[in-house]
């Protein structure tokens, strides 16, 4: 299984703290996070396209391309690149020329974004907010498969036999369909055979096994082989249970309750909390054994390839963030890499016999 970080660069002040960092300082410290990721060789770091005011990550391709300077082996990532209001075109030149920086370590996470802030700002209709992720998508792909191409939609317009340039180092560019609870999402992500991100931030795990059951069967309907998946969630790592809920708690509540205040949602209470980070629950907070434990829980369900982590649900201290970073790469990662490493040899060994 690969294991990565991903990240909407949250630039809000820590708890205890009133004021929040500079701009350029969150910047720095992301920086530091993607380089220690790095180095201790977790697989993947991601960024997410937002345009609100607590995160500084409207432009992922940049801050990735920083980071590609910076880093030597593990892949990059948006996370997601909210393609609805953005132009395929672009996209795609921009991640080819992250991987032409990187040296073939991009890749493009796409999906409807869970805010809808770019596309006013961007000057896109909300009512055609589907409409204009089917018809950008199949754009994109289309770009990935071609380098002088022709195409025409509704929404854009058309490509008449142009080329579209650089090409990446990778081919075709890899490509993943973020899905955060739409059924026809996860069919249609396994129907064209690409890989799926699940973002699983609230419920119960196996509430979402029949999104990972669709993208199977759309693959399978279409006689094409199963697709890639990752899961996608968010969490905290520190030494002791007590220390990544006190560290948290405070973070992930400051950041859900202003959603909630937007989407209608009750605050968020300690009990509320509490019950997510148990096995059973979506957050993956606590010591590393409670995250090796949850990890290979969640397996059991998905069978998945994949799991990113979002530790900056809220800002919280850098040493602490540090930290987790630390503890997921040299305590958490090598033990799930061993188990699912040796569950994967007693399967040949069994089916040999």
């Amino acid at each position: 299984m690969e294991l990565g970080i991903y990240t909407f660069v949250e630039n809000t002040p820590v708890s205890g703290i009133d004021e929040k960092r500079s701009s350029w300082e969150r910047v720095q410290h992301l920086i530091q996070e993607a380089e220690l990721s790095d180095s201790l060789g977790l697989d993947v770091f991601a960024i997410g396209e937002h345009h609100r005011t607590e995160y500084i990550a409207s432009s992922p391709s940049v801050l990735l391309a920083a980071i590609a300077a910076k880093t030597n082996r593990i892949r990059l990532s948006s996370a997601v690149t909210v393609l609805g209001s953005e132009d395929p075109v672009r996209v795609f030149q921009q991640f080819s020329t992250l991987d032409l920086i990187s040296n073939g370590r991009a890749e493009i996470m796409t999906g409807r974004g869970s805010f809808v802030e770019s596309f006013p700002l961007f000057g896109f209709d909300l009512s055609d907010y589907d409409e204009l992720f089917a018809e950008k998508l199949d754009l994109l792909l289309t770009l990935r498969k071609n380098e002088v191409v022709s195409w025409s939609g509704k929404h854009r317009a058309s490509i008449n036999g142009r080329g579209v340039y650089p090409r990446p180092v990778q081919q075709p560019l890899p490509l993943w369909i973020a899905v955060g609870g739409t059924p026809e999402s996860a069919y249609r992500a396994g129907a064209l055979g690409i890989p799926m991100a699940l973002a699983i931030i609230g419920g119960y795990p196996e509430q979402f096994k029949p999104f990972a059951e669709l993208h199977r069967r759309g693959a399978e309907d279409r006689g094409l082989s199963k697709p890639a998946l990752s899961i996608n969630s968010h969490g905290f790592i520190a030494d002791t249970s007590q220390e990544a809920v006190e560290i948290a708690y405070p973070a992930f509540k400051t950041t859900m309750d202003k959603i909630g205040r937007e989407r209608g949602w009750t605050p968020m209470s300690r009990s509320q909390f509490d019950a997510s980070i148990t096995l059973r629950g979506a957050n993956v907070v606590g010591s590393p054994q409670q995250v090796i434990d949850k990890i290979l829980f969640q397996h059991e369900i998905f069978g998945h390839d994949r799991f990113l982590l979002q530790m900056s649900v809220g800002s919280v201290p850098q040493k602490k963030l540090l930290r987790s970073i630390e503890l997921f790469a040299t305590k958490v990662a090598p033990v799930i890499r061993k188990e699912l490493s040796d569950t994967r040899s007693d399967n040949q060994i069994s089916t040999v016999v």
